[in-house]
């Protein structure tokens, strides 16, 4: 493809600027700069923040406080991802999400993300006002999420997990497999290329030489054509290297966001959106002068 052998040809051309388009006639400018994607877990079990948000004013002051402090997006999920969560029922999920992303679509005007790997609570969350669908298991869960995303003209992020199947030795040639199998679920549905981005899944039944052996390679995933999306935000590989709990984390989180940006990673899921700013934009600024130099 054509965008791929452009990031073979040019290291620069990850950072080009790219449109990545979204539901309600949105769309959000990539590759120039990075953006923040704030985490609201509506959820009494998420590793990191459960039970904090679990009610819609919790949630809508935490999402409003992310925004103001820079988060482009906000991505509102209602069922937990940690390894060994009880999974729920889609009833339960929606009765979670969906007043939250009703509220938040209200009173802003930020770029909303509903965070599910489910068809019908995709529809009913692109209804109520959400723009991006971010499916955990890669459009390989419920065969009907490519033709939601594609019939409501979202934007896609589609993430590699390692559970529930055999991976393959190499972290980037799994990825490759993964994503490429979801990539053509995608296109098959008639998802729009300009509709996607890739999340190479980091923590996804994935062990910490893994995850860091992921961030060195991360530039190869360019090949793929497609904005990057990071999140790496508070995990335990995180704090297997920096030797801190969970909710001491947000430094060393930080660092891999300035490290992934510099690899050209286009979005960054965090928790934390004061100091992944800063990390965010200090990146943003050699690159600039990286670029400018090259150019000169």
């Amino acid at each position: 493809m054509a965008a791929a052998a452009a990031q073979k040809a040019l290291p620069h051309a990850r950072f080009a600027p790219r449109t990545w388009r979204l539901a309600h006639d949105r769309s959000l400018e990539v590759g120039a700069r990075g953006h923040l994607k704030a985490i609201i877990n509506v959820t009494p079990d998420s590793f990191s923040d459960g039970g904090r948000f679990d009610n819609v004013a919790a949630a809508i002051e935490a999402a409003v406080a992310m925004i103001a402090d820079g988060a482009t997006i906000v991505d509102i999920g209602g069922e937990s991802t940690r390894p060994g969560a009880e999974p729920i029922d889609a009833g339960i999920e929606q009765s979670r999400v969906l007043p939250v992303i009703e509220m938040l679509a209200s009173r802003s005007d930020v770029i909303i993300s509903i965070d599910t790997y489910r068809a019908e609570t995709a529809r009913l969350a692109v209804s109520a006002g959400a723009h991006i669908i971010n499916d955990v298991w890669g459009l390989q869960k419920d065969p009907e999420m490519a033709v939601a995303a594609a019939e409501l003209g979202a934007g896609l992020c589609i993430m590699h997990t390692g559970r529930e199947r055999q991976k393959v030795d190499d972290v980037i040639d799994d990825q490759m497999l993964f994503l490429g199998k979801s990539l053509d679920i995608a296109k098959a549905a008639g998802v729009a290329d300009e509709a996607i981005a890739l999340d190479p899944g980091f923590g996804f039944a994935k062990d910490a030489d893994e995850n860091i052996e992921l961030m060195a390679r991360f530039a190869e995933l360019h090949v793929l054509g497609y904005p990057l999306v990071a999140g790496t935000s508070r995990k335990r590989f995180v704090g297997s290297v920096s030797g801190r709990d969970m909710d001491a984390r947000d430094i060393a989180t930080a660092a891999t966001t300035a490290i992934l940006r510099m690899q050209g990673a286009a979005i960054f899921r965090v928790h934390d959106i004061a100091a992944n700013r800063d990390a965010l934009a200090m990146a943003d600024a050699v690159l600039a002068g990286r670029k400018t130099g090259a150019d000169g």
